[in-house]
């Protein structure tokens, strides 16, 4: 029996007296939409599966709940006896659209991450590698709009346009018709559409088969598997799952089992517990994280995607029918161990994707389902796999070429490495994320870029800078590309040559990193300081907080812990525009963070922070149940003061400002962090809704 059922139920906002206004409106709505549908869906449902396509009308999607979650829905239903299910989920909180017709180059904003971000998470030489290589993914049904949507993903995000034989389409024995029926509301459109999309932002100069089966059986999708292979692909992605059976082993042998091929399988998105095909030895299984933004030198961070309470999350755990491949050395499990390495798959973390046959257009997802095929596509960024070899083995060769994910968990095994990130190996994460493409190389070698750091670094505003840097590659023939974050304003470095120019415009203490990277993703980096004086030695008055109001539609550049950032869609107030900060509102024990380092400039002689706070509850007001605190901590982490707690004693029926001098922490980098914790639980809850932060400084 191949299923999907969730383990459990994870904490959500569910009594916030604001939001559940909206979400009644909403439920209303969807209840009226569904029920006038009903007759076309079940209508749709008698195309016989081995028809040629129909000529395609537009779909409207069926997301399937998931149980104990309100901002996401599974586009696939849960899988039936010996079928799988895909693994995608939509975020139901975020407004989906077109794309202009008019502005055809126009990124999406508010719909997730796209190419340029998760290239810069994971240090991936997309523009530069992957040429030539074959990427196959594979799906159920058929997507009569996925070459056009294709089109409109890889232009808003300027990618490479796709010529003859970037992007086919085949059927699950490899031949370009008759295709499956269309997927009408059976959600696989959105599948295919996150897969494609997903390949082409990792890696845009690939070419791209589609392999669609007949169904989502067994059978049908390992044929497809088998088919994508006999075309050429030497990396195949499979974003579905199913609960293990004793045939697994054969199916393995049947499937699977392609040496001198990347195969990669979704790890599951229902918690700690492992999936099938991902727990196959022949493939890589791909767990998933939760990607923000960081004020460090990645710029990046991950955690594990799920919660020790379990029900939802990335999979892992230890095979019952599946042997442990050799490369494979933890004691935790005497077969095989979910998983190998992973990438983003937290829906609130999620990715931009176009879907217009059975969806709005743009949406963000998240899942799994994301994490497989960008995982395929940076082994292809890697290169050919080495005949003969199980790429899947690659990783364990070059572990300290991955971002070692060490927080968070997907559920509870005795708090052990296989439901709880470590340092080092554990079951959610694996080995960790991509670092460039060289631990996706069957090389027992990889090549080490050296940045030679210039040291701290002076200027003033209004006088012309240069800066040259210098960077060595272990390799020989190796072409280096030159980034930098955190430069002064006004000055920019030259990707080719690592000449940083221009002219400063505030005065501020920077903290600058340069990185370079070579053509396999290797790379090197160096921090420093660089002090910029206003021309008359004084201070120049400013505000330091960056996106103060979150109206950038993200949450960078502050971090946060996940599902924080809101907007006035979900009924939540924003103090002015259309985003806010939401910090807790679950009714149980809970945790919310949020967090911006910044730099008070030495020059200056005021400092104050200040920012708005609307307070709901329904604690009893005669404790401080629920609590808001407001720190300033060092860039070791440490806490240098905490400047206030508030409380649900604190409730108001609107936003108050609150402001606090940090004139203590002039010429400082320092962190502001602001900590929502509930701890009443019994289904009381409070919500701390938060906006238009500063830091001004004279």
């Amino acid at each position: 029996m191949r299923s999907n059922a969730s383990g459990g139920n994870g904490a959500t906002r569910h009594r916030s007296r604001l939001r559940a206004r909206a979400w009644t409106a909403f439920a209303a709505a969807t209840t009226l939409v569904i029920g006038t549908m009903l007759g076309a869906v079940s209508a749709s449902a008698q195309t016989s599966s081995t028809a040629a396509p129909a000529a395609h009308q537009h779909v409207t999607g069926h997301l399937h709940a998931v149980s104990g979650k309100h901002d996401y829905e599974a586009a696939c239903a849960a899988a039936k006896a010996m079928h799988f299910s895909c693994l995608a989920l939509v975020r139901n909180n975020v407004k989906q659209h077109m794309q202009p017709a008019a502005h055809p180059e126009a990124a999406p904003t508010g719909d997730g991450y796209g190419p340029p971000s998760l290239q810069s998470a994971y240090a991936l030489p997309s523009s530069t590698a992957g040429s030539g290589e074959t990427v196959a993914l594979i799906d159920a049904y058929n997507d009569p709009d996925i070459t056009a949507d294709l089109a409109t993903y890889r232009s808003a995000w300027s990618l490479p346009a796709c010529g003859t034989g970037c992007f086919s389409v085949v059927n699950q024995n490899g031949a370009a018709s008759p295709l499956p029926s269309n997927a009408g509301s059976n959600g696989w459109d959105v599948e295919e559409s996150l897969d494609v999309d997903m390949a082409s932002a990792i890696c845009p100069l690939c070419h791209i088969i589609l392999v669609e089966a007949t169904s989502a059986s067994d059978a049908n999708l390992g044929t497809a598997v088998n088919s994508a292979v006999t075309l050429g692909a030497k990396f195949v992605s499979n974003s579905y799952g199913g609960s293990e059976s004793s045939s697994d082993p054969t199916y393995d042998t049947d499937y699977y089992q392609h040496p001198g091929v990347a195969v990669t399988a979704s790890a599951g998105d229902d918690g700690y517990g492992v999936e099938y095909p991902a727990a196959s030895q022949y493939v890589t299984a791909v767990g998933g994280t939760s990607l923000s933004t960081a004020s460090n030198a990645r710029g990046w961070t991950e955690t594990v995607w799920g919660s020790s309470s379990g029900g939802e999350g990335t999979g892992s755990g230890c095979s019952v029918d599946d042997a442990k491949p050799s490369w494979q050395k933890d004691t935790g499990c005497t077969k095989r161990t979910n998983n190998d390495v992973s990438a983003d798959a937290d829906p609130n973390t999620g990715l931009a994707v176009y879907d217009s046959y059975s969806e709005g257009g743009w949406l963000e997802v998240g899942g799994t389902s994301a994490s497989s095929p960008m995982i395929a596509a940076t082994f292809a960024l890697a290169g050919t796999p080495a005949s003969g070899t199980y790429p899947s083995s690659y990783p364990y060769s070059h572990t300290s070429n991955l971002f070692d994910v060490t927080s968070g968990a997907n559920g509870s095994c005795g708090g052990t490495y296989l439901c709880t990130a470590e340092t080092g190996y554990d079951g959610p994460t694996g080995l960790g994320t991509p670092d460039g493409t060289a631990a996706f190389t069957s090389g027992s070698t990889a090549n080490t870029v050296t940045v030679t750091n210039p040291g701290n670094q002076t200027g003033t505003v209004g006088t012309a800078a240069s800066l040259q840097i210098s960077a060595t590659d272990s390799a020989s023939g190796q072409t280096l590309t030159y980034s930098a974050t955190g430069l002064p304003a006004g000055l920019s470095i030259n990707s080719s040559t690592g000449l940083i120019t221009g002219t400063p415009t505030t005065a501020t203490t920077y903290s600058v990193t340069v990185t370079a990277t070579d053509t396999t993703g290797a790379h090197g980096s160096a921090t420093f300081t660089w002090v910029i004086s206003s021309s008359g030695g004084g201070c120049t008055a400013a505000q330091l907080i960056g996106n103060p109001g979150f109206e950038t539609g993200s949450i960078s550049p502050w971090t946060s812990t996940a599902g924080v950032l809101a907007d006035t869609g979900e009924g939540v107030p924003a103090h002015s525009g259309s985003y806010l900060a939401w910090l807790d509102g679950y009714g149980g024990k809970h945790t919310d963070t949020l967090a911006q380092t910044v730099t008070i400039p030495a020059t200056c002689k005021n400092a104050t922070l200040s920012f708005w706070l609307y307070i709901n509850s329904d604690d009893p007001t005669s404790k401080a149940y629920d609590t808001f605190t407001t720190q300033v901590l060092n860039s070791s982490g440490t806490v240098l003061a905490t400047l206030s707690t508030l409380s649900n004693q604190n409730e108001g029926s609107g936003y108050v400002q609150y402001s606090y001098s940090v004139a203590p922490y002039i010429g400082q980098t320092i962190t502001i962090k602001y900590t929502g914790a509930e701890t009443l639980g019994g289904g009381y809850d409070t919500n701390f809704f938060e906006d238009d932060n500063a830091l001004n400084v004279s």
